[in-house]
């Protein structure tokens, strides 16, 4: 599977806090991307990259929490870490109840705050980890036939070749081929493997 590298997008019309992010970005080799408003951002994000967002909430045009509100509107699934005046801590709870991650006060402690980024990026990175295997899963189920994909439901429902044979008014061996032929198909090497690929996919 391909490698997935996460971005902090830096969205923040002062120009001392983009410099500083982007600094404490580089500091510890996280890939970042710089901004100087929410329409800026907005030209240029492309869904299908993973990571997260530090968001000034006060901005002029499209503020921060504006953004975030589009974001939604949008179906964008980006982690939000607002980044707060001190008379805004309000209206950053207000986006954490909207389904922001977190907030950090300005001036904040510089580790503090890398270590949050540092989770989230986990967090994204592992979630399109799994939507990558998800599709994968999904193309190689399409690559079965009908017959394969009831016989591969039965499996998973735990029968046994004699008994899908009888279900199905079929030889076993008839079973046994496709079996075979689904589990080249579904790339696993085990009956375990082939129903936690079915379980998954039916979540």
């Amino acid at each position: 599977m391909q490698s997935i590298t996460p971005i902090v997008f830096i969205v923040d019309d002062d120009e001392a806090i983009r410099d500083s992010l982007g600094l404490l970005m580089k500091s510890v080799d996280f890939k970042h991307e710089i901004y100087h408003n929410a329409q800026a951002f907005l030209d240029n994000y492309d869904s299908k990259r993973t990571g997260c967002l530090l968001l000034d909430i006060r901005m002029p045009g499209i503020s921060g929490l504006e953004l975030h509100a589009k974001l939604k509107e949008m179906s964008l699934d980006l982690p939000i870490i607002f980044l707060t005046g001190h008379g805004d801590v309000p209206m950053a709870v207000d986006a954490m109840k909207e389904g922001a991650i977190d907030f950090f006060q300005k001036p904040f402690r510089d580790q503090e705050l890398l270590n949050r980024v540092g989770q989230v990026l986990n967090q994204a990175q592992y979630k399109q980890q799994q939507q990558v295997e998800r599709q994968q899963m999904l193309n190689r189920l399409e690559s079965l036939t009908t017959r394969e994909r009831e016989i591969m439901g039965l499996i998973i429902e735990g029968n046994g070749n004699k008994v899908i044979a009888a279900d199905l008014g079929i030889s076993q061996r008839t079973v046994e081929l496709h079996r075979a032929r689904i589990m080249q198909k579904m790339n696993v090497n085990s009956l375990a493997q082939l129903v936690k690929e079915g379980l998954f996919l039916q979540q």
